[in-house]
């Protein structure tokens, strides 16, 4: 089942798309937080996203941008607003579609469908993040992104804050970190994971994340 995700402050419009759409056999859901967009987006990991343009807050303009970063998650833009500029707008942005106010939900829901086909044809999901707070982890381009700055890793340092990250939480080992690098820590001497978490750090502490990755004496690390 495809789920989709519905940002509309008009919350009758909303409400009536979301309930079309699951009558149609999708699993909608509506976010009424505009705050907080791109982390709700985030959460629900949605297969495709309906977008109106004027929000409170930040427009649809901006969280597309935002989502952008680290998703290729079809956007479908639905607004009132219907000028050239608009449109050229929305799609230099990302948007895959524009649908102008008022609608056909038969309309949309082809429009839907059309999408959905052309995009998962081939493959499950184009959307493969882990969030953390503030934090966000995209696994399709090995890219970390934390107030809107993307922090470059090495392939090792990526890997560790990867498996930190997945099991945030919990304490992860020396001897499970380095066979989670390198397959089999017999081969592996132990400075070297050393050396590769000091540099870790000293790339999150420069991004502004003190202390984001913990020591747990005789134990191992942890993000908590």
């Amino acid at each position: 089942m495809y789920k989709i995700m519905v940002v509309e402050d008009d919350k009758n419009i909303g409400q009536l798309v979301v309930d079309k759409l699951n009558d149609w056999g999708f699993d909608a859901v509506i976010s009424n937080n505009f705050d907080s967009i791109f982390d709700e987006f985030v959460k629900v990991n949605p297969h495709l996203l309906l977008l109106d343009i004027n929000l409170p807050k930040f427009n649809g303009y901006y969280w597309c941008e935002k989502i952008r970063k680290i998703s290729k998650v079809p956007i479908i833009f639905i607004s009132s607003r219907s000028t050239n500029m608009d449109i050229i707008m929305a799609v230099n942005l990302g948007g895959d579609d524009f649908v102008i106010k008022p609608f056909s939900m038969e309309v949309l829901i082809a429009k839907i469908n059309a999408i959905l086909r052309r995009t998962y044809s081939y493959t499950e999901s184009i959307m493969d993040v882990i969030q953390y707070n503030d934090v966000v982890l995209n696994l399709k381009d090995n890219t970390f992104i934390y107030s809107d700055k993307s922090i470059e890793f090495t392939k090792n340092e990526f890997k560790i804050i990867y498996t930190l990250m997945k099991n945030h939480g919990q304490i992860i080992t020396r001897e499970q970190l380095m066979k989670e690098l390198w397959d089999d820590e017999s081969f592996i001497d132990d400075n070297t994971l050393t050396v590769n978490i000091n540099r870790l750090r000293k790339k999150l502490n420069e991004a502004g994340l003190l202390n984001f990755i913990e020591t747990k004496k005789n134990q191992g690390y942890i993000i908590s």
